[in-house]
């Protein structure tokens, strides 16, 4: 009797706790549908890294353990997010963005949240790697924090992380209400002309090995994210794979994004997770996102004031990476504004143009830091 009450006697309110917020992040998952893929995994992963340890017996989270195994062979080593990066390239379609290459500057000026949030982070008082991993929550983009995070704030990796992928599924919450703000009614109702740009099949295999080629000699260490980000578009494209690219874009992006969930709760133990940094990360995370979209938005309305043909500056707001979902709520709120105005192209590309940039901010400030 005395063994079957170990556990009880072990269990701490700290652990109690993580067990409440690991139950809210499946209820956001279930009942909100706010990215069930990956908020259930990682609720269900807090729970079970927070299961008393009996002493002698390894836990699940341990290294020893099955998911400790997983953050070692998967995470830390950045595995798993460079697979998902193969998995999202092929399920993305640059046309778009090939048709309007003027949106790339809206993918750019989206990520300026993430170098605003590396400043307000170091007056805070985190040193400049750790800054550097929770800036780039803005990235929208949840493997890239993970392997910044991986690369400069191991111990910091499972709130960015929840920050990361929390705050993406906030974006029909969060960007509407910022957009809202910056700009008047009649900037919501501008209408984009968009003209049928006919993209070769050969322009479509050429872009991710220039791209690839381009970013690796300019930034060496963005190939494992650019790189294999292209290979998964270019295996799309090619025509000729189309089995591994309908592989790539199911079975391989279901069982990493699984695995990538689960591994990534079974950091939030209840002692690396309760504390003070976690509520700075949780707030600054916000911040990296209100700043992104207001960057968008903002860099848009700049360009209306020297353009003839005016940009909705809402497009700006979808150059973050949240792909598509940021575009899908652009051309909603579009539609909101103005029931026959149709933006969701234009979007689009600003947010194809995002899923690029925030890969190459990320770049950046790994090539600056390392």
């Amino acid at each position: 009797m005395e063994q079957l009450l170990l556990g009880i006697k072990s269990l701490t309110y700290q652990q109690v706790i993580m067990y409440f917020i690991g139950g809210v992040l499946i209820y956001l998952a279930i009942k909100k549908e706010y990215e069930p893929m990956l908020l259930l995994p990682i609720g269900f992963g807090a729970i079970l890294a927070n299961i008393p340890v009996i002493p002698g017996v390894p836990g699940i989270a341990s290294d020893e353990g099955v998911l400790g195994i997983l953050k070692n062979a998967g995470i830390l080593n950045e595995l798993f997010p460079a697979l998902i990066f193969i998995a999202v390239g092929a399920m993305i379609d640059f046309t778009p963005l090939l048709q309007m290459p003027s949106m790339l500057f809206f993918g750019a000026a989206a990520q300026f949240g993430i170098f605003m949030t590396i400043l307000f982070a170091l007056l805070l008082g985190f040193d400049i790697k750790e800054a550097a991993s929770i800036g780039i929550i803005g990235a929208a983009d949840g493997p890239t924090s993970i392997f910044v995070a991986s690369r400069f704030a191991k111990h910091l990796l499972g709130p960015i992380s929840v920050a990361a992928y929390s705050y993406m599924s906030l974006v029909p919450i969060i960007q509407p209400a910022i957009i809202k703000l910056l700009t008047t009614k009649n900037e919501r109702k501008i209408r984009m002309e968009y003209k049928e740009v006919k993209v070769s099949k050969t322009v479509k295999i050429l872009f991710p090995i220039i791209v690839t080629i381009i970013a690796g000699i300019i930034a060496p260490i963005s190939v494992t994210l650019i790189g294999l980000l292209m290979f998964g578009n270019l295996i799309r494209e090619s025509g000729v794979l189309d089995r591994l690219s309908e592989s790539a874009q199911n079975e391989l992006a279901n069982l990493v994004t699984l695995l990538l969930g689960i591994t990534i709760g079974s950091t939030m133990s209840a002692e690396a997770f309760l504390n003070i940094q976690t509520a700075k990360i949780m707030a600054l995370g916000l911040f990296a996102f209100v700043f992104d979209t207001a960057g968008g938005v903002l860099f848009a309305k700049f360009l209306n004031l020297f353009v003839k043909n005016k940009y909705n500056p809402m497009v700006g707001a979808a150059g973050i990476s949240a792909f598509p979902m940021s575009a899908r709520v652009i051309q909603k709120l579009a539609k909101e504004e103005d029931p026959s105005n149709f933006i969701l192209m234009q979007a689009a590309s600003a947010n194809v143009a995002g899923q690029i940039g925030s890969i190459i901010a990320g770049s950046v400030v790994l090539a600056l830091l390392s």
